[in-house]
């Protein structure tokens, strides 16, 4: 199957669960925040930007998602792998220190490309630096669950070896 076909199923798995604002959550269900974004393989020809046109999905990257309290102390911190697809997704479940909010205290880094052809960090969308996440103002109701998603990136690995531009 191609890759663009398994996206359009994912897209629409995702549509078929309802959706509701975050004001209207029922008292019993647990909010929970989720992190989700791309890593991608970036072209030789645009090594050292962040032009990501014709990058290609790069599965069994891995990234780390890191939040840290006010006071700067990490409170939450889990390396999490890409699929076949270049897709990433975590809870942010677990974490110690109490409520946090993703978007001010949490950043996405990349961490390791398993793949040999590409496996240069680049700092695009700040992927080495630390990638604030951004409130996607989607939320999925499920069961004793409600999930707020967050993204980071999208952000990229490149080629270790490009040819020299002229």
């Amino acid at each position: 199957m191609s890759s663009t076909f398994l996206l359009l199923l994912l897209a629409l798995a995702v549509a078929a669960v309802p959706v509701r604002a975050s004001s209207a959550y029922n008292s019993t269900e647990k909010v929970v925040a989720v992190v989700e974004g791309m890593v991608y393989c970036q072209k030789c020809k645009y090594a050292g930007t962040w032009n990501l046109h014709g990058a290609r999905p790069l599965a069994a990257a891995k990234v780390t998602i890191t939040c840290k309290s006010p006071r700067r102390r990490v409170v939450f911190h889990r390396a999490v792998s890409t699929d076949t697809n270049g897709y990433f997704y975590s809870s942010l479940e677990g974490g110690r220190g109490g409520h946090f909010d993703p978007v001010k205290a949490c950043v996405v880094r990349l961490l390791a490309s398993r793949d040999a052809t590409c496996n240069k960090l680049t700092n695009v969308n700040y992927g080495i630096e630390g990638a604030a996440l951004r409130c996607e103002n989607k939320t999925i109701a499920g069961g004793q669950y409600v999930k707020d998603f967050y993204a980071a990136g999208p952000l990229a690995f490149r080629p270790v070896r490009c040819a020299p531009r002229y």
